[in-house]
């Protein structure tokens, strides 16, 4: 065992820290006396920058124990505390800040230990040499962790960087024939559910009435544009994801395809992706994201050369080894390690830059992009995301072009924003220059990104007709905003004659004066209409359309160039062949059709639109502002009716969709509510009326769940506001979510109530408060059942928390939608006339998705609190019928939440 000499140890709280000291003797630190009173020791702890946030950060070095965990263990999480840490190791969890201060030397030691009983292992076989290539950067474990390997004297080594020779190479396999379209019967897919759960498995019937409505859409298309589409609304605890499993499975096993499973959220994917190992033995499955999500090898290893990088692309190293498909956000990577050394060093080492080289790239056999693009081709069942899938639909197919048949969209309210994004157009300074780097390069920056030409030199060395069209695409470029454009948006520091900083300029002006006080004197982004145009704006825009227009052309030519190479030379290389299709896709994807939409937002700018004309499209204008300083400006263009564009190259072209959801509908009259649900997710838009079928919810909501309208918080003054949170979340004893409807309010109750929940061992975490992305958070939350969290209301889709972790939801005000320029557009054109009933549904439904969160197994007990005392009592469909609602004051309340909770049922 290592003998780990005796280390400081220090663990925060909000407002209080404590010091653990060589000798074991235990004392509290004091905000503006920490750096004095820790000296030159440098402490043990967890999650550095939270912690030293919450000391105030002091000029101080900590030895994060969450380095040495994922040194030790690669591709492996936790919640980053003490609490998570011991759970991952399996030590007694702490209670106090005291005993987390005493317990981090303890798994220090344990961390060690598992190294080096693991060091003759094939995965450790070059962990000193790189231990010692990250001491030489100043990496802190390095000697206890070469220590623990017997190799004290281990010199730097970068062998364990190259990692295109450790990971395993892919190989290409002929093309999967097209599937057939044999059925598949109720009856089958109930048998095959059965088998899955097994005889033990609780019966529920709804579960079972499920995957029979499921089985609809995996019959044979009638005729072309008449997809099979079932609209399925399953209440929580139905089991919809084994329910859908069985019938696409079966599928997919009869007919020798594939079935896309696409939800909103990473967690879900993941869930999906583990449930699916129920499935029979045999069966692909893949989890599939954008490439931007990946590892790219090459960027890894221009980035590696960096000292100043050694340590965190050390730990990378180690992760990617490990690792089961090379997935930087999401996936086995752990989500607090953004959150030690930056996102943007993970941004630098992913496939983000639209640059991939494709077989030109020396580490193209080990890729890990096109490992999972492969596998995704052969597999029976993709679990991909919305965003994924409509991004592929803009584009016209997947990365070979294929489209798949079959679709399976859970969490399917969320279709409406995810078309939304997918389909959306903008011209920012930032969009346009990142095109002009994507084409130039660098330009003498200190980064490494590539220009076209030099991606390219090769191919244009071979082809006179490439090099001249590069040439005029690189001169003509320069009509994109260049580097630093920010610092020239203000018209007196204009340097030059750029058409793109012209109109940027022109719609700065534009925006700033149609402004109102309260927008210029704030320091964040703020909205304006786009017409009626200023004088000069028109004339920017022509301009600027007419050099967009010059860069299209040779671009186009470029890609044609390639296309005609392709079919006129038939003894390409299998190398030069994959390199100038996924060119020809590149050069489409990310800058012709860019261009082509920014062109056609220009060339609209003549046709101003009448008042009160029902528009396609949703333009306006957003002032991109940081710390009162303005930063970009963003021309927006949206459908004014997104699933009119998912409709028509999503559902349409396929054979078969299943969509469900846990909300789909609002509202008390069905007819109008499935109504509603067609609206928002496209199939109102299809030529064949979709299969509608709903399930309840298993749960018992009159006994688990309690529904309480306080009536006495005047929730506009912070001090009562933060009272009753924490009189809440003492009641409940933790476990409790606040969400909130403004960033600036949440911050404030933060500061007032998270000291005093420390002291009843409630730790508080708050979302734009903690130095931790929202994962981490949910994750934690999860791992400390007497924990809460505050978020914005948008957290609420990341939350799905099982059990007694997540008891109180707490809702500030009612969460209207925000009255913005897209929002009051459609509320006018979409609504049929009746804006506020088209307001009062979306409320509904995210009422609905809340309160959804509190209840996932049959013994989880819940309450769900409003504190807004305007909110209407007509939104209170929103909830289960069976659900008791009860309007009292907060002191009642707090007595009835806490009585409740205790409850044994």
């Amino acid at each position: 065992m290592p003998n780990l000499p005796a280390l400081p140890a220090l663990a925060a709280g909000h407002g209080r820290a404590v010091l653990l000291d060589t000798d074991g003797v235990i004392s509290p630190l004091r905000q503006g006396t920490v750096a004095r009173q820790v000296g030159a020791s440098i402490p043990l702890a967890i999650h550095a920058p939270a912690t030293l946030k919450r000391l105030g950060n002091p000029s101080i070095q900590l030895l994060d124990l969450l380095e040495l965990f994922a040194f030790v263990h690669p591709a492996q999480s936790l919640a980053p505390t003490p609490t998570g840490l011991a759970r991952a190791l399996e030590l007694p969890i702490p209670t106090s800040l005291e005993s987390a201060a005493q317990a981090l030397p303890e798994m220090a030691e344990l961390l060690l230990t598992r190294l080096a009983a693991g060091k003759n292992t094939v995965a450790n076989r070059d962990a000193p040499g790189l231990a010692a290539r990250m001491g030489a950067a100043g990496w802190l474990w390095a000697p206890y962790v070469l220590h623990a390997l017997c190799t004290p004297d281990a010199r730097p080594d970068d062998m364990a960087m190259r990692l295109w020779k450790r990971l395993p190479k892919w190989e290409d396999v002929a093309p999967r024939p097209p599937p057939s379209a044999f059925a598949i019967t109720p009856t089958e897919a109930r048998s095959r559910l059965a088998g899955l759960l097994g005889p033990s498995a609780e019966q529920r019937p709804a579960q079972a009435d499920f995957c029979s409505a499921a089985t609809a859409a995996f019959a044979p298309r009638a005729s072309e544009g008449h997809p099979q589409v079932v609209l399925a609304e399953a209440g929580t605890g139905t089991g919809k994801t084994m329910g859908y499993l069985a019938p696409a499975s079966l599928w997919a096993e009869r007919n020798k395809g594939s079935v896309w499973l696409s939800t909103y959220t990473r967690h879900l994917q993941r869930q999906i992706e583990q449930e699916a190992t129920r499935l029979p033995a045999g069966t692909n499955v893949v989890l599939r994201k954008g490439r931007e999500n990946y590892l790219c090898l090459l960027n890894f290893e221009d980035s590696m050369h960096a000292q100043t990088r050694a340590i965190p692309l050390g730990l990378i190293a180690r992760w990617a080894a490990a690792s089961a498909d090379g997935d930087l956000f999401g996936g086995d990577l752990p989500g607090w390690f953004a959150e030690l050394y930056g996102q943007p060093l993970l941004a630098q080492i992913a496939d983000r830059r639209g640059e991939c080289i494709h077989a030109a790239c020396p580490h193209f056999s080990a890729c890990v992009i096109e490992r999972v693009i492969r596998n995704a081709r052969q597999a029976d069942l993709v679990i991909a995301n919305h965003a994924l899938v409509m991004a592929q639909a803009v584009w016209g197919g997947l990365d070979d072009d294929s489209v798949p048949t079959r679709y399976v969209f859970d969490e399917g309210h969320h279709i409406f924003d995810a078309a939304d994004s997918a389909f959306s157009i903008e011209l920012s300074g930032t969009a346009m220059a990142e095109l002009r780097r994507w084409l130039l390069g660098a330009e003498g920056t200190r980064s490494r990104a590539r220009g076209l030409a030099k991606r390219l030199e090769d191919m244009a060395a071979m082809d006179e007709a490439t090099y001249n069209f590069i040439t005029q695409a690189t001169k003509f470029a320069k009509c994109l905003p260049a580097p630093m454009f920010s610092v020239r948006l203000d018209p007196e520091l204009a340097s030059d004659n750029n058409p793109a900083e012209e109109l940027l300029r022109a719609l700065r002006a534009q925006a700033r004066a149609r402004a109102t006080e309260p927008d210029l004197a704030a320091s964040t982004a703020f909205e304006t209409d786009l017409h009626p145009l200023n004088e000069d704006v028109l004339p920017a825009a022509h301009k600027l359309a007419k050099a967009m227009e010059q860069l299209s052309a040779p671009l186009k030519a470029l890609r044609e160039r390639m296309l005609e190479r392709l079919e006129t030379e038939p003894d390409l290389e299998d190398a030069m062949r994959q390199r100038l299709e996924s060119t020809a896709r590149s050069l489409k994807r990310r800058a012709i059709d860019p261009l082509s939409g920014w062109k056609r937002i220009l060339d609209g700018l003549d046709a101003e639109p009448a008042p009160g004309e029902r528009p396609a499209r949703v333009e306006f204008l957003r002032l991109d502002r940081e710390a009162g300083t303005d930063k970009d400006i963003a021309l927006l263009s949206h459908l004014l009716d997104p699933t009119e564009a998912f409709t028509q190259s999503i559902a349409a072209p396929a054979h078969g969709l299943l969509i469900t959801s846990a909300t789909l509908r609002d509202g008390p009259d069905v007819e109008e509510a499935w109504e509603n649900a067609e609206s928002r997710t496209g199939a109102a838009h299809l030529a064949t009326p979709a299969i509608r079928a709903a399930f309840d919810s298993p749960f018992d909501y009159g006994d688990r769940t309690r529904v309480v309208l306080i009536s006495d918080v005047n929730t506009q003054d912070i001090g009562q506001l933060a009272g009753a949170y924490k009189a809440l979340f003492e009641a409940s004893g933790g476990g409790g979510l606040g969400l909130f409807t403004a960033i600036s309010r949440l911050r404030a109750v933060h500061a007032k109530i998270a000291a005093p929940l420390e002291e009843k061992n409630i730790p508080l975490y708050a979302q734009h408060v903690d130095a931790m992305d929202n994962a981490t958070l949910v994750d934690i939350f999860r791992a400390e059942e007497h924990s809460c969290l505050l978020g914005t209301d948008a957290m609420r889709d990341g939350v799905d928390i099982p059990g007694n972790s997540l008891r109180l939801v707490v809702f500030e005000r009612t969460p209207w939608p925000r009255p913005d320029i897209l929002h009051r557009t459609r509320r006018t054109h979409l609504s049929h006339g009746a804006p506020r009933t088209y307001d009062d549904a979306i409320v509904r439904l995210r009422l609905r998705q809340a309160f959804g969160r509190l209840i996932r197994r049959a013994g989880d007990r819940g309450v769900f609190v409003l504190l807004d005392r305007q909110f209407p009592s007509r939104l209170l469909t929103a909830f289960p019928e069976q659900a008791r609602i009860i309007k009292s004051s907060l002191s009642d309340a707090i007595t009835g939440i806490g009585r409740f909770l205790k409850e044994k049922v």
